[in-house]
């Protein structure tokens, strides 16, 4: 897919904030916590940027989407710092839990995907990635989540280690569902390392800092390790449900609850979405290699 350079500018944008808070952690979120309060809780009005440097010149365009992208992000915000005065023991506020329903819905319908070019509805979910990863990492301070992306032998370790559990699981169920269907191909090695790259970068790490690092971290505090996980799994096999089908797939659904359960002990053995993400990404690469 071919970027414009206005396109790049805005990539670059939205990735820095995510590449700091993942690679330098501690001293990325102190830097911002030396600008006054109004300062911090503002600063998500800047994604109105991005939208307008990649649709500004597309029929897609529309100046209430600016306004959209420059507000709703800052809202929730506001949510996520007023749970932090209101949770000092970080508990769970409905506050958290009303900023990712909203999140969570305008990615799976894909609700403001139509204000972006044909093919750049990507940048949306970014945004919204941005606007999570600082509310609840910055503002809300929220421990445990796991961003951190330095690699470890740990997160390898846990992350191929979930991955053999799932497999004798996930392989037989599927096939006798005929969700699976086996191609005997034989990828090379570089297709299968940029495969897998590809969906740790661009769907592994974004749905596990939701499901793993954020709501079921969240759920955690209130109900248990155990339970959180049991509630988890079956949400992330839901937002499966219209994926590569026009009706409810509840075959992806039952793989994908099952998927959850393994992607959430990867997180919890040391709350970490890098492992979890590993055995995530390694899971979608076979599928779509091998079992698609």
């Amino acid at each position: 897919m071919h970027f414009t350079p206005l396109e790049v500018a805005a990539e670059a944008f939205l990735l820095f904030p995510l590449l700091a808070l993942a690679f330098l952690g501690e001293p990325s979120r102190r830097a911002v916590t030396r600008f006054p309060l109004p300062v911090r809780v503002g600063l998500p009005v800047l994604a109105a940027i991005p939208y307008y440097l990649v649709a500004h010149s597309s029929e897609n365009f529309r100046w209430s989407f600016v306004a959209l992208y420059a507000l709703l992000p800052v809202a929730l915000v506001i949510l996520m710092w007023d749970a932090s005065r209101r949770d000092p023991e970080q508990r769970g506020d409905w506050r958290d839990f009303l900023v990712l329903l909203i999140l969570g819905v305008v990615v799976e319908f894909k609700l403001f995907e139509g204000a972006w070019p044909t093919g750049r509805g990507s940048f949306n979910r970014l945004i919204l990635l941005d606007t999570a990863v600082y509310g609840f990492l910055v503002i809300r301070q929220l421990t445990n989540v796991g961003f951190h992306f330095v690699p470890r032998f740990s997160d390898v370790k846990i992350g191929l280690r979930e991955l053999v559990f799932y497999t004798p699981i996930a392989v037989p169920l599927g096939l006798w569902l005929e969700f699976l269907h086996w191609h005997a191909v034989l990828p090379s090695f570089v297709r299968f390392a940029l495969s897998w790259l590809a969906i740790f970068a661009v769907i592994a790490v974004l749905e596990e800092t939701y499901f793993r690092g954020l709501l079921q971290n969240l759920l955690e505090r209130r109900i248990g390790p155990r339970w959180s996980l049991l509630v988890t799994s079956p949400i992330f096999g839901l937002s499966h449900f219209n994926k590569g089908a026009t009706h409810f797939n509840w075959r992806y659904v039952l793989l994908a609850t099952f998927a959850g359960i393994f992607y959430g002990r990867a997180w919890r053995a040391e709350h970490r979405l890098a492992a979890s993400a590993i055995t995530h990404a390694s899971v979608d690469t076979i599928w779509s290699i091998w079992l698609k």
